[in-house]
């Protein structure tokens, strides 16, 4: 059995992810972190084989640095990640196998492969535009995994996202230019996830869409993503992704 910290254990992925674990024959949570509490309060002179971080913004850095420190391998699953965050995921892959990833449902990580790679198959003349919908509880837009679909559109086209993202829409605003992405956000119900990228060029069009209708699918990647870590003697340190796991045995 590998030991699990799970932090943000009573949000609403940290429960599934510990009912998940606890269904397993090879995964055990032994310390479960929430607000108010420290990971080392927590897993005291336990062992702990990786920890598995879905929790706030203010938690990153600080589950990061335990992790560097102690050497243990770190799945995180936290978006909206900023400059001191980034920083400090940095520092910690150079010591300690860190995957992040703005979404761990194996079907999105399989579009992002296939988003990019859309975009140079089909070749210039085309307008790109993303829809993505969430549950009306969501804080932040767009969601991270529509950044990064957008970023590596961007990327296809040898630009940024900064540069090339148009946040939807109002007003007399002109045509689009060749170059923009644009992005609309749907708020609202218990939408669980839904983004589309529509591919628009003259007298056809292609839309790739991802539809979760399950939050599960989100736990079990991050689990698959716990055991790839830790798998045969373990992951060099660096820092991966969902790509990463699902490419590489």
């Amino acid at each position: 059995m590998s030991s699990i910290a799970l932090v943000g254990a009573s949000g609403r992925m940290g429960e599934r992810l510990g009912a998940l674990a606890s269904q397993s024959e090879d995964l055990d949570v032994i310390a479960r972190v929430d607000a108010g509490q420290t990971i080392d309060q927590q897993v005291g002179e336990q062992t702990v084989d990786c920890v598995i971080d879905f929790s706030v913004l203010g938690q990153v850095i600080p589950t990061l640095e335990w992790a560097a420190e102690r050497g243990v391998p770190v799945v995180l699953g936290t978006t909206g990640l900023e400059a001191s965050h980034l920083a400090a995921l940095d520092r910690a892959s150079r010591v300690t196998p860190v995957v992040w990833a703005p979404n761990f449902s194996v079907g999105v990580n399989a579009m992002f492969a296939v988003a990019s790679e859309l975009v140079s198959l089909v070749g210039a003349g085309w307008d790109l535009e993303l829809v993505e919908a969430h549950h009306r509880d969501k804080v932040d837009a767009p969601s991270g995994t529509a950044r990064r679909i957008v970023e590596l559109l961007a990327s296809a086209r040898e630009t940024t996202y900064e540069a090339a993202v148009r946040a939807g829409r109002e007003g007399l605003v002109g045509a689009r230019s060749d170059d923009e992405i644009g992005v609309h956000v749907v708020r609202g119900g218990s939408v669980v996830g839904t983004h589309e990228v529509h591919y628009l060029g003259s007298g056809e069009e292609i839309t790739l869409t991802h539809r979760a209708t399950d939050r599960d699918i989100f736990a079990r990647g991050a689990l698959r993503a716990c055991r790839w870590l830790l798998l045969d003697q373990g992951r060099d340190p660096a820092l991966y992704d969902m790509g990463d796991v699902l490419r590489y045995p």
